[in-house]
């Protein structure tokens, strides 16, 4: 495996143990709970970053489509943390799967959003996927504190 997608790979695990820890034992109407109107609880956000990872990862850089329903997954509730982690793992688990198959050279390749048609190459797909889950990482941080701070 290319030195890329190696680093790629520990980066993008790195941060799926970072969201574990954001939702690691709470309780379950915590997973559900949203500080406030259009504000996504954290069974959404982590059920988004997820298949945001495989749209971008996927459909976008590796031509592999998933069907993916975006707006679905800010309707998802009733999760329990398993559920989350299962998310987490076969997310990595795509990622290990599909990128030793994309190659330095690879990087410059363009490819072409199914969702809007914008032309993007295959690093910058690569790394908006890291940057958007770094993102929600952000949020579904906060979301946890705000939890926490209700029991103050």
């Amino acid at each position: 495996m290319e030195s890329f997608n190696k680093d790629y790979l520990d980066r993008l695990e790195e941060l799926h143990q970072d969201v574990a820890r954001a939702f690691d034992d709470l309780p379950g109407e915590a997973l559900d709970w949203s500080p406030g109107d259009d504000i996504p609880s954290i069974n959404a956000l982590v059920t988004h970053l997820t298949g945001a990872e495989r749209y971008w990862i996927g459909d976008v850089a590796g031509g592999v489509p998933s069907d993916r329903d975006r707006d679905a997954e800010f309707l998802a509730s009733g999760l329990q943390i398993s559920d989350l982690e299962a998310r987490l793992e076969s997310a990595q688990s795509f990622a290990r799967d599909l990128l030793p198959k994309i190659t330095v050279l690879d990087l410059e390749r363009i490819c072409i959003s199914p969702r809007t048609g914008r032309r993007f190459t295959v690093a910058w797909a690569l790394l908006h996927a890291l940057e958007h889950t770094a993102i929600h990482l952000g949020h579904l941080q906060i979301i946890r504190q705000l939890w926490e701070l209700q029991g103050d």
